[in-house]
């Protein structure tokens, strides 16, 4: 199942108006007078039975959308049925694009509705500017989009209960003549012909039923999900179909069907009869905010699909990332990004295809996920049983296919040649991606280049080289520099410098006799080099600068306090100064077998370099690594299961899997420190691998205020980490901190 890291905060009301306003859209005002031309009064029945015949799709999604209550919708069923493959990659990439097209098109014809009030209204700006305000809505939580469908859900069907009361009982509107009168064109043809008609209506207003789908994208951010999916999914589609059903009646029993065929203004020139005071003007004013709640559907369910497929790996990985009011912002940002160029550049038209036939893609395989999710997993817990299945699945699996066959051909064609473009993508990124793998295997076994032990004192040395043999014991070609600077004294000539080293050989000979057996022991090169300068961090500086093939430096923490209280004291410059990854030991009896490791794991890079070594460490069989994420103050239990899934999501996108022997834990504390130190009494651990916090840029700390306290409280070891990262690529993180937080 698929993990959930959103916050659920949409109410049943919420919810209800998010399927109902994203139901009733655009399409009512412009598929009416459609309808009609098509299927005469009979366009009126054919919205009947469309409303029931969705019904099996709607059935099929409160099973679905309670079983699985996680963002994604579709795509979801299809890859828990089928696998994480192309078919889902397929389903999800088509819902995506069609969600995201859809939102520009909206917004296009927000923009023209808008002219007819504002004249010489800019329209392509227009349409940037609302899509930017809908996602800036979005990026602040979900709620606030549930919130706006209230507003304007609520509008709207108070316009059309006016409508509808208005047109059944004023004189002038709701005409039995009227309404028959289209009957006359269609006399001559048979039931065939008759039935043939019925189905393309159907096929033309189907899409127009399914806003309710945005309910199972957004599925993982309601609350109470065992009842309010399935209530805001049926309640929904009940509205929307009572609505369709009367606001046809009430506008071919209004409107001579020779004046109404085809009408894409069918409401307006409906309510100027009825309702002549003011009722072109609110009709028009609600075909505005149904472009709107428009809008605002299809965004979200397209940032969910998007941060859905980023989460399952098949879509770049920073999509997604959560806000502070986690929400998926980054996807946001690209929907938003994508959604106003495809209107800026005009083919909204073209790409809304995607729109009519993606759709019946998509329910065509989660429809028959349905099926193969019962035989898979006969005995999982659904909250919500569809009646009658599996004919429910069959039905919306077989009517998605009915459906298709009376689509404009023009909508298939340019669907199938989406499907060949994104199965060409998908091949293409899973070799790309399978290459690359290979390289970094083949580049972790074969290794090469040189680990970097920087120690003056033969005890730490060894304890550093015990962990250095321990992170190159599974590779070949890579070797072990201890490396010993030594302070150059002021007053020392150049030409005293060579027998100021042969002085010096003692301490050479010592190292290499302490740690050479460490490394011959597993087979691994080891070499002790001895530089002078006027820094013992300048020699280091100088030998990274030399070698390029240095891959990490380790150092030891220094017994005497007073060596680090200096601002520019030697960990701080080379921590800062590197260019290379970093480790720092503070040795508090480490043995070489290290049967417990305790990793806390924040969000940045330098949390994730901790987690790798930590796996590397842990080699021997009974060996076991605790990643602990603390959570501050009061929290109710789903942020825990959110901080447990976002934990979950770290370790498995930096590991490549959740090893067997890797615990997640997450507690609630009063204190960070405070958690940690009683962590650290819960086990017997040999060594807590943390990263370097950023406060290490700051000259008043060592590694952080956290880390400094650690380290003088802490019993275990302690080996502080920090990856290196140009410049320009901290401030980005800096940045990314800010907005996430």
């Amino acid at each position: 199942m698929a993990k959930r890291k959103l916050k659920r905060q949409l109410n049943l009301l919420q919810v209800v108006m998010l399927g109902t306003a994203g139901t009733i859209a655009a399409e009512i005002f412009v598929l009416t007078g459609h309808a009609a031309g098509i299927a005469g009064p009979k366009a009126v029945l054919a919205l009947i039975i469309g409303g029931l015949m969705t019904l099996s799709i709607a059935l099929n999604y409160c099973e679905l959308a309670t079983t699985y209550p996680v963002t994604g919708g579709a795509m979801t069923y299809v890859e828990e049925g089928f696998g994480n493959g192309l078919l889902m990659f397929l389903a999800g990439s088509l819902d995506c694009l069609s969600s995201t097209f859809y939102a520009a098109l909206s917004a296009v014809g927000f923009a023209i509705s808008l002219s007819v009030f504002v004249p010489n209204l800019p329209i392509v700006p227009v349409a940037v500017i609302t899509i930017a305000i809908v996602g800036i809505m979005h990026l602040r939580g979900v709620k606030n989009a549930g919130n706006f469908q209230i507003i304007l859900g609520g509008f709207l069907l108070v316009v059309f209960a006016i409508f509808i009361i208005r047109g059944l009982t004023d004189v002038n509107g709701f005409n039995r003549e009227i309404f028959l009168s289209g009957n006359v064109v269609f006399e001559s043809q048979t039931i065939w012909q008759d039935i043939g008609r019925m189905l393309t209506t159907i096929a033309l207003t189907y899409n127009a039923y399914v806003g309710f789908e945005v309910i199972a994208d957004d599925a993982e951010e309601v609350s109470n999900p065992n009842r309010n999916i399935p209530r805001g999914i049926l309640l929904s589609l009940l509205i929307a179909t009572v609505v369709y059903t009367l606001v046809a009646l009430v506008t071919i029993g209004t409107i001579p069907f020779e004046q109404l065929a085809g009408s894409t203004t069918a409401l307006t020139d409906a309510a100027a009869k009825f309702w002549p005071n003011g009722g072109v003007q609110v009709m028009a004013l609600a075909g505005i905010v149904a472009t709107l709640t428009s809008i605002n559907s299809a965004m979200l369910s397209a940032t969910r699909e998007a941060y859905t497929l980023s989460r399952e790996k098949a879509w770049p990985r920073f999509l997604s990332r959560l806000s502070r009011w986690r929400t998926p912002y980054t996807a946001i940002f690209v929907v938003v990004i994508i959604s106003a160029l495809v209107a800026a550049i005009g083919v909204v038209d073209l790409l809304s295809f995607i729109s009519s036939t993606g759709y019946l893609f998509v329910l065509f395989w989660a429809s028959l996920a349905m099926v193969r999710l019962h035989k898979k997993y006969p005995n999982i817990e659904r909250p919500f049983k569809a009646p009658f299945f599996p004919l429910t699945a069959y039905l919306a699996a077989g009517l998605a296919v009915l459906i298709a066959a009376f689509a404009d051909p023009k909508a298939l064609i340019f669907l199938v040649t989406v499907l060949a473009l994104l199965t060409g993508v998908y091949y293409f990124t899973q070799t790309a991606k399978a290459r690359t793998e290979i390289a970094e295997r083949l580049e972790h076994q074969e290794g090469g280049g040189r680990l970097l032990v920087a120690s003056i004192h033969r005890d730490t040395a060894v304890s550093l080289v015990q962990l250095a043999v321990r992170l190159v014991d599974q590779q070949e070609d890579t070797s072990i520099c201890v490396f010993t600077a030594l302070k150059t004294p002021l007053n020392l000539f150049p030409d005293q410098v060579q027998s100021y080293l042969e002085q010096h050989k003692a301490l050479k000979k010592e190292l290499l006799a302490a740690t050479a057996p460490i490394a011959q022991e597993h087979n691994v090169a080891l070499y002790v080099k001895q530089k002078s300068a006027r820094r013992v961090e300048e020699a280091v500086i100088n030998e990274l600068t030399r070698h390029k093939d240095i891959t990490l430096v380790m150092l030891g923490f220094p017994k005497d306090q007073q060596k680090i209280k200096t601002p520019h004291n030697i960990l701080k410059e080379i921590m800062l100064n590197a260019e290379r990854d970093v480790a720092v030991l503070r040795d508090r009896g480490l043995q070489y077998e290290l049967k417990h490791i305790l990793v806390p794991v924040g969000n940045g890079p330098n949390a994730r370099l901790a987690l790798r070594m930590a796996k590397t460490l842990a080699v021997a069989e009974d060996s076991k690594i605790v990643a602990l994420r603390l959570v501050r103050g009061p929290v109710d239990e789903e942020t825990l299961e959110d901080q447990q899934a976002q934990l979950q999501d770290i370790v498995e996108s930096e590991l490549g899997e959740l090893p067997k022997n890797l615990e997640l834990r997450v507690e609630q504390v009063e204190s960070v420190l405070d958690g940690i130190l009683q962590e650290t009494k819960r086990l017997p651990y040999d060594l807590m691998i943390i990263g370097a916090a950023e406060e290490v840029l700051q000259p008043q700390q060592l590694f952080g205020e956290l880390n400094d306290a650690l380290l003088e409280e802490a019993e275990c070891s302690m080996l502080i980490v920090r990856q290196y990262e140009p410049e320009r690529t901290i401030w980005l993180h800096r940045q990314i901190k800010r907005i996430e937080e």
